[in-house]
Parts: structure tokens; C-alpha cells; sequence
């Protein structure tokens, strides 16, 4: 497999190591030229798709030169060792004290910290929630075996944190054109073993806002009539780094008292590179005791707060470097030129024909993206699923998917518009699709595609 030095001077692809498959499954025997192992892994790589043409994710796909500059000067540094690098925990701590002033959180100490994404985040905020009912639970002699939580459709972090943490997951059904949690319905599932109530700020599956402020109002009419006082966690995954910028006077945050903690992704709206995270808590007496730990071998007695420990310090110093790159007027500038283009998008495809919209990216009701789903009641000779599969042809990728329990039946599609996806890229996209249209016309499905045959969708 290795290169002998009598062919050092031969060309990349005449060279030994390129001659041959890489190894698949048994560990190499010797050393390689460095040139030609990065060759053959680059080559291997191109076979991905296009992150720029990824319009499922939320992770953010584009960079300005000077972060992959910063993100190369901390590929070394470990965000957990606060001794030995502790310029990087004291960006950490600023990013903190700026995210509490961006959520309003209570003048004081600000309680909060990195993760290496919004999923850990979320795991934090609801294992806060579960000791706190728990020690609230042992002081008045009640059992504390039956806990559950309420959220509505939700991505799949928070069916992992139940599962992890034997809590029962009350997830509001979506029903009756009903693809939200609205107050009504997380009061009937709430009891005095619910943790928590979790309204998402940008639902996985449409783009849209829940109401927090009004499952707020409702948790505080029911404290009154039945003594039951239950927080919420709002998760802010995209929504966090969205609200504060383009819809300023939408109460989600900690304007609300009833709002003891917030998870957000800064590695999706936040900008920042792939992955960073970050939790906080309206107060300090919010995070439990009993989750702090006190690390006293890496040179100083440090406060450790996330699940994983050894974590990567870039991402921290990049969310840092676009907080003050930014400010609030290029957030605003960057996130609502996304908006606009969502705009373009739902407007475009719905002059197509075939689509009903869902969500049209408006900015004070949800995130920037489109969501929509074939015109009920026509046979189209197509599904959305054969759609995203002709998109493929051109190498974007625009996720067609089913919606969760009770809908299940019901196809959505929907696009994400994050920095990076220009208006003209919006304009190609529009092109490439009523291309797809049109050979889906001329030449039908005899069997049009499902979502088990189709490609899969995880976002």
C-alpha cells in the first residue's frame, strides 16, 4: 500500500498509493506520502453533495475567510481547560453575558454555557427542569417516578432526552390543519408531574414560531387555578438568533418570568462554524447545584457545567467574532436578507401551480424558510418526493418528508434560506424547479416515490 522512496518523484495519480483502493476495513502497515493520502480522502470527499446546495439544514454552509483563519488558530485549544487557555473561557464567558443581554435576561450573574450544539443545550435545559421538579417533588413527600413533558412536534433531541432520562414525552399531535403547539392544547396534557413545557421558536418541520408568550398566559391562569407552577424551556435552536434581530417586539425570551431557561444553535442562525451550542438560565438558583461540577486536574479548580468535556475552542472564538463583526445591525442586515429571499421563494413557487404553501417565511411568525405541499384533491402525476429526487439531477438538495404522529399521510417540502443562499441562487433554484416540473409532466411516474424509497431526512 505504501509508496516506496524510489517513487517519491512520481506524478499524484501514477503514484503506488493511487494506483490502488484505499484500505476499507484493515489497518495500514506503514506510512504514506502526506500529499497523496490528502489527495485520495479530498477526492473521496467531492462525492458528498454540495453544502451550499444544501437547503435542509440549518447549519450554516458559508464563512468569511478570517473565520476559517481563527477556526485553524484554535484547532488546538480545548475549551474545557480553562487554565491552560483561559483567554478562550473568558471569550466564552462574554458570549454569555452578550446572549443574556440579547434574551433580557435579569441584570446579575449571567448562568450559561457553550455546548458543542443546540442538542446538548436542550439535554441541559431539560435535565435543569427534571431536578428541579424532583427536589421541589422530595421537600413536599410526593414520588418523583412519573415524569413527563410537553412539547410540541419536536426534532429528535428532545425524544432523546426523554428516552436518556425515563421521562414520559407528551407530544402534541399535529391535527385538524393544526401543525403547532398552541396554549389549549399544551394546558391538557400538563399535570403535577410535568416538568416543563417546551415551545420551539422555529418548528423542524414547517419553520414557524410556537406561541410562547401565549402558552405562558396560559401555564399562568393555570397556576392560578390549580397551584401548579411549571416553567418552560424555550427551545431557540434557529429562532434565538433570529427574534431579537427581526422581530424585536415578539415576546419569547426572558421578558417572560414563566421562561427559566433557552437553548439556541450558534452554529445555525448564530453564524458560527459547525458546532457550537449554548444554554441559559434565567438565574442562577435555575441551575441546578447538583449539575455543576468542580475540576480540579487541569491545573485549577474549574466549573463544568456541559455533558461532554474535551471540546473544541474555535467555534467559541468564531461565535465571538461575529457578535462583534455584526452587531445587531449586520445580524439584522444578514438574517433579513434571508427573509426576503424566502419571500421570493414562497412567492415564486406558489405561482407555479401544483403548491400550496405552508409557511411563506414571514419574518414575525417564524424562521426564513418554505415550507408547502401538493394542492389536496388532484392526481399531479407526481410527488413531492419525486420532486426532490429530480432536484437531485442538479444537485440541490430540498427535503421532502412526512409530518409527525397523526399526520402522517400529509408530504411536506421545505426549503431553508440561510446566509450563503443568494437571491440569485433563489432565482436558479425557481429555474431548476419548474424544469423538474416540466419533466415530471412529459414524463410521469407510473409509481410515484414515497418517503421509504426516497432519500432520507434528518434535520
Amino acid at each position: 500500500m505504501n509508496d516506496h522512496p524510489e517513487n517519491r518523484n512520481d506524478e499524484v495519480y501514477g503514484s503506488n498509493l493511487l494506483s490502488q483502493t484505499l484500505p476499507k476495513s484493515e489497518f495500514p502497515s506503514a506510512e504514506n506520502d502526506p500529499g497523496r493520502v490528502f489527495a485520495a480522502i479530498r477526492d473521496e470527499l467531492m462525492l458528498d453533495g454540495n453544502s451550499r446546495q444544501n437547503l435542509a439544514t440549518f447549519c450554516q454552509t458559508w464563512e468569511e475567510p478570517e473565520i476559517h483563519k481563527l477556526m485553524d488558530a484554535c484547532i488546538d485549544k480545548n475549551m474545557i481547560d480553562k487554565d491552560e487557555y483561559p483567554q478562550t473561557a473568558e471569550i466564552e464567558a462574554r458570549c454569555v453575558r452578550m446572549l443574556a443581554d440579547l434574551w433580557h435576561a435579569p441584570a446579575g450573574n449571567p448562568t450559561g454555557c457553550s455546548t458543542t450544539g443546540s442538542s446538548e443545550a436542550a439535554m441541559l435545559g431539560g435535565l435543569a427542569m427534571k431536578r428541579r421538579w424532583e427536589a421541589r417533588r422530595k421537600a413536599e413527600g410526593k414520588p418523583i417516578d412519573k415524569p413527563n413533558l410537553v412539547t410540541g412536534p419536536v426534532q429528535v433531541c428532545w425524544h432523546k432526552f426523554t428516552r436518556y432520562w425515563d421521562v414520559e414525552h407528551r407530544e402534541i399531535p399535529m391535527e385538524n390543519g393544526r401543525l403547532l403547539m398552541t396554549p389549549e392544547e399544551a394546558l391538557k396534557y400538563c399535570d403535577e408531574n410535568t416538568i416543563g413545557v417546551v415551545p420551539t421558536l422555529g418548528v423542524t418541520f414547517t419553520g414557524e414560531y410556537e406561541p410562547v408568550k401565549a402558552v405562558s398566559d396560559a401555564l399562568d391562569r393555570f397556576e392560578q387555578d390549580t397551584g401548579l407552577d411549571i416553567p418552560i424551556h424555550v427551545d431557540g435552536a434557529s429562532g434565538g438568533f433570529l427574534a431579537p434581530f427581526c422581530a424585536p417586539d415578539l415576546e419569547w425570551d426572558f421578558r417572560l418570568p414563566r421562561v427559566r431557561s433557552i437553548n439556541a444553535s450558534g452554529h445555525k442562525f448564530g453564524l458560527a462554524p459547525l458546532g457550537v451550542g449554548w444554554v441559559m438560565w434565567r438565574e442562577e438558583r435555575d441551575l441546578p447545584e447538583n449539575m455543576i461540577f468542580w475540576v480540579n486536574y487541569l491545573g485549577g479548580n474549574m466549573k463544568d457545567i456541559a455533558l461532554n468535556f474535551s471540546r473544541p475552542g474555535g467555534q467559541i472564538a468564531c461565535q465571538y467574532y461575529n457578535f462583534l463583526r455584526l452587531g445587531r445591525e449586520g445580524y439584522r442586515k444578514v438574517h433579513g436578507a434571508c427573509y426576503d429571499s424566502a419571500r421570493f421563494l414562497a412567492n415564486e413557487i406558489s405561482a407555479m401551480g401544483p403548491f400550496e404553501i405552508v409557511f411563506d417565511g414571514d419574518r414575525g411568525r417564524g424562521i426564513p424558510a418554505v415550507s408547502w405541499k401538493l394542492k389536496d384533491g388532484i392526481d399531479h402525476g407526481f410527488s413531492l418526493f419525486d420532486l426532490a429526487d429530480r432536484l437531485r439531477v442538479r444537485g440541490w438538495q430540498v427535503p421532502a418528508y412526512t409530518l409527525p404522529a397523526h399526520c402522517e399521510e400529509q408530504a411536506i417540502q421545505r426549503i431553508l434560506v440561510r446566509n450563503g443562499v443568494s437571491r440569485d441562487l433563489c432565482a436558479l433554484l425557481i429555474a431548476d424547479m419548474k424544469r423538474a416540473l416540466a419533466h415530471l409532466d412529459k414524463h410521469p411516474a407510473r409509481v410515484p416515490l414515497g418517503g421509504d424509497e426516497a432519500s432520507g431526512f434528518h434535520h
